[in-house]
């Protein structure tokens, strides 16, 4: 009524095996059946609506950082949503920035391992400059459930960007969202070879908090990551904890010339 735009989303939870590296599977519990569950994005102060569906078999919730109404946090024994019931979470998008959301159910780190998170993009009202953006989780799973994870990845699938490089144009550009949301690892990190990139905190500032070529980010931690490729070739990023690296987190982006018309 007041002229306010109203952003509709769907979400259900739902039990499925994803494919973490070939011919490995892991249980995981799911937004929308993709861990992580598919990027929202919004502008600062869009109205949203987003309707939760519990189609798996334990009580699970929606807990999204960022400022919103007590009782649609999500985080409280009584705000579960019990095995076939439904949800509505609405509130206003803000503040600008990259955000997440996740299951807030207990036992905590069980249902945050098991894959229930996804990122919550806010864009400020006035654009961000032009920019190729991508979005990178940095996630890892237990596979035999000792509480030690046993693979390492970005966005899910081990060592993926290393058979399939990031392609990039020498000159333009990136802009990265990352946010670190590894279970049972105190800290997760962002190593970026033979370049430096500007680092936004949250993205919720416009001047660059860092220029460097390393970030650490512990769980729910998130930046915001600027650079522009002076060189053409392949450039490996990777965890800088050796160990995450060699189990899978590890990946190149692919820089290459602009073709000119003739």
């Amino acid at each position: 009524p007041d002229g306010t735009f109203l952003r509709e989303y769907e979400f259900y939870a739902v039990d499925r095996e994803i494919e973490i590296a070939p011919g490995i599977f892991f249980p995981a519990w799911t937004y929308n059946g993709q861990v992580p569950r598919p990027t929202i994005r919004a502008t600062q102060g869009l109205r949203g609506k987003r309707a939760f569906i519990n189609q798996g078999t334990h009580p699970h919730s929606m807990h999204f950082h960022g400022w919103h109404p007590p009782e649609m946090d999500g985080a409280l024994p009584d705000q579960q949503v019990l095995p076939g019931e439904r949800f509505v979470y609405e509130f206003d998008a803000d503040p600008f920035g990259v955000h997440l959301y996740h299951c807030h159910t207990v036992p905590l780190k069980r249902h945050l391992h098991k894959g229930l998170y996804g990122v919550f993009l806010i864009d400020p009202r006035e654009s961000r400059p032009e920019a190729d953006e991508l979005v990178m989780v940095m996630n890892a799973f237990d596979t035999n459930f000792d509480a030690d994870n046993e693979v390492y990845a970005v966005n899910s699938v081990a060592n993926c960007y290393m058979h399939e490089p990031i392609k990039v144009q020498v000159g333009k550009l990136v802009r990265i969202y990352l946010v670190n949301l590894t279970e049972f690892d105190l800290i997760n990190s962002f190593h970026l070879h033979g370049m430096f990139f500007d680092v936004f905190r949250t993205g919720t500032r416009a001047i660059a908090s860092d220029h460097t070529d390393t970030v650490m980010l512990c769980q729910g931690e998130r930046a915001i990551l600027e650079t522009t490729f002076r060189y053409p070739g392949d450039f490996m990023f990777h965890a800088h904890q050796s160990e995450f690296a060699e189990l899978g987190w590890m990946g190149l982006f692919r820089a290459e010339v602009p073709r000119r018309d003739t």
